[in-house]
C-alpha cells in the first residue's frame, strides 16, 4: 500500500462528488493508511461515487486506488492492495452515501395518504427507491428509474429487486398510479429478466380496479418472466377512514375472497408445473377473510414473501407446534394478557389453546384490539397505536403481565405509531409489559415466563 499526497488542486472540487467520512473501523486498512473522521472520500478507481452501490462494487478489486481530501485541503491518493471483498473500514456520515428518492407516483391506494394529520414527519415520506429494495427489501414501481439505473444494477449484478407492478395493463397502471409514465416502466422488468436478474413481484389488489380478469392478466403476464422473476404476491389495499377526497374503493368480502384464492390456486399449480415454484402468493388475509385454512408450509416456496405478510400464520403455527412438541408439562402458575389485533385474534386464541395443553396451571387472556385511530377496516396488528392498546386494556384485569408483538413498535425505538412510547404505556396501564416475536420458543418462554424473554422497558 502507498501514499501519493498531491496538493490540493480547487479547481477539481466542484467536479467531484463528495462523501464525509463519519467513522474509520479500528485496525481497518483506512486506519492503517491515516484515514480519519472528518475526511472526504473523492474518487474511487478515478470514478466518483453516488453511492452505496458504486463505492462497494469498486473497493472489491484486489488493487483500489482512493483518493481523500483531508481538512487541510490536501488531497491524498491511496493505493491499496487488498484481499478480494476485503472492506476499507470506512463509514460514512449517510449509510446510504446519498438523500433518499421520493416517490413520484400518487396510487390510488396509497397508505400514507390515508394517515391523519399530526403524526412525526419521518412517518409522511414515500421512498421509491431503488436502493432500498436491495438495501431493505422496499417494493418499487420503477417509475423513479432511468435506463442507467437499470444498467447498472445489470452490471453490479444487484439483486433481488423487489417490485411493486399492481398490473401489467399499461394505461390501468397509469390510472392506478397516478403517473402518466407509469405503463412505460413496465418494460424494464424484460430488461431485468433478460439480464437474469432475481425479482419478486407485488400486487396490492383494489376491488374492482385491478382485480378479476385484470388480475388473471397480470399473474399471466409476469409468469412469463419466471422463472427469474421468483415469487409474486397479491395483498388486499388496506383502507383508513382517512379516505376523505381520495380514490373511492371498498373492501373485500368473505366471497371476494374466496375467488382471489381459487385464481391464485390455479396459477400455483401451472406454475409448479413449468418452473417448480409456486411462483404467486395470496397473503395471509386472503384466507382468514375467506375463512380457508391456510396452506402447509411447502406451498410458499421457502416463505420468499414472508415479509408481504405470506406465510406468517403457517410458519407460526408450525414452529409453536413444534416447540411445544419438545417441552414437557410444567406446573407454573400465572396470568398473563396477549395483545393482538382482528387478523390475527383466532391465531392467537389457537395458541392459547396449544399453550394451555402444557401449561394447566396459566391462565392465557388474549384481547382483541379494535383499530379506532385508523378505522376498523384496518386489522393488522403492526398498526395498532398506543392509545387504542390503552383505552381497551385500563378497566381489565391483566393478570401478572402484558405480552405485546413487536410489530407494534419502531424497528429501532420504544415508540407506536402514534408517539405513545412502551414507558408510556407501561406506566399508564400500571403493569410490566414484555415484548414478543413470532417464533415458536420465544414466543412460549416469553409468555410463559419460563425463558428470557425481550422485555425492552429493562
Amino acid at each position: 500500500m502507498n501514499q501519493n499526497h498531491n496538493p490540493y488542486e480547487p479547481d477539481h472540487m466542484g467536479n467531484k462528488t463528495e462523501h464525509k467520512i463519519k467513522e474509520v473501523t479500528p485496525g481497518s486498512i483506512a486506519e492503517e493508511m491515516e484515514v480519519e473522521p472528518g475526511d472526504v472520500l473523492l474518487e474511487v478507481n478515478g470514478e466518483k461515487i453516488t453511492d452505496i452501490f458504486d463505492y462497494q462494487f469498486l473497493i472489491e478489486d484486489t488493487y483500489v486506488t482512493i483518493l481523500i481530501r483531508k481538512e487541510n485541503g490536501e488531497e491524498w491518493e491511496l493505493e491499496i492492495d487488498k484481499d478480494e471483498s476485503e472492506d476499507l473500514g470506512l463509514v460514512f456520515d449517510n449509510s446510504l452515501m446519498d438523500e433518499y428518492h421520493s416517490c413520484r407516483n400518487k396510487c390510488i391506494f396509497c397508505f400514507i395518504d390515508q394517515m391523519p394529520p399530526g403524526m412525526r414527519p419521518t412517518l409522511y415520506f414515500k421512498d421509491d427507491d431503488s436502493r432500498l429494495s436491495f438495501l431493505q427489501g422496499n417494493y418499487i414501481t420503477l417509475t423513479n428509474m432511468t435506463d442507467a439505473d437499470i444498467d447498472r444494477i445489470i452490471r453490479f449484478h444487484l439483486a433481488p429487486i423487489n417490485i411493486s407492478v399492481h398490473t401489467t395493463n399499461p394505461e390501468l397502471r397509469c390510472k392506478m398510479l397516478n403517473n402518466r409514465f407509469a405503463g412505460d416502466s413496465l418494460a424494464k422488468i424484460r430488461r431485468l429478466y433478460e439480464a437474469e436478474i432475481p425479482m419478486n413481484g407485488q400486487i396490492v389488489l383494489c376491488k374492482g380496479v385491478n382485480d378479476g380478469a385484470e388480475l388473471e392478466r397480470s399473474i399471466r403476464d409476469l409468469l412469463a418472466f419466471a422463472p427469474h422473476m421468483q415469487s409474486v404476491s397479491v395483498v388486499p389495499v388496506g383502507l383508513t377512514k382517512f379516505r376523505n377526497g381520495l380514490f373511492p374503493l371498498e373492501p373485500f368480502t368473505k366471497e371476494d375472497a374466496a375467488e382471489v384464492l381459487k385464481l391464485i390456486k390455479a396459477y400455483q399449480q401451472q406454475a409448479y408445473n413449468q418452473y417448480g415454484i409456486h411462483f404467486i402468493h395470496a397473503s395471509d388475509e386472503w384466507y382468514i377473510l375467506a375463512e380457508k385454512e391456510l396452506p402447509p408450509a411447502e406451498i410458499y416456496d421457502g416463505y420468499i414473501q414472508y415479509e408481504n405478510g405470506v406465510g406468517m400464520v403457517r410458519m407460526f403455527k408450525d414452529d409453536l407446534e413444534h416447540a411445544l412438541s419438545e417441552i414437557p408439562v410444567c406446573d407454573k402458575e400465572g396470568a398473563v394478557t396477549l395483545v393482538t389485533a382482528k387478523l390475527i385474534y383466532p391465531t392467537i386464541c389457537w395458541a392459547a389453546e396449544q399453550m394451555k395443553i402444557k401449561f394447566p396451571n396459566m391462565d392465557f387472556r388474549v384481547v382483541c384490539i379494535t383499530n379506532h385511530f385508523f378505522g376498523e377496516r384496518i386489522t393488522v396488528t403492526g398498526l395498532l397505536t398506543g392509545q387504542d392498546i390503552y383505552e381497551q386494556l385500563k378497566d381489565r384485569d391483566l393478570g401478572d403481565y402484558v405480552i405485546l408483538p413487536s410489530q407494534v413498535l419502531k424497528a429501532d425505538e420504544d415508540i407506536f405509531l402514534d408517539d405513545w412510547t412502551l414507558s408510556d404505556l407501561q406506566k399508564a396501564l400500571q403493569v410490566e409489559i414484555h415484548i414478543v416475536k413470532s417464533n415458536g420458543m420465544g414466543f412460549i418462554e416469553t409468555v410463559t415466563g419460563t425463558g428470557s424473554h425481550r422485555n425492552r422497558m429493562n
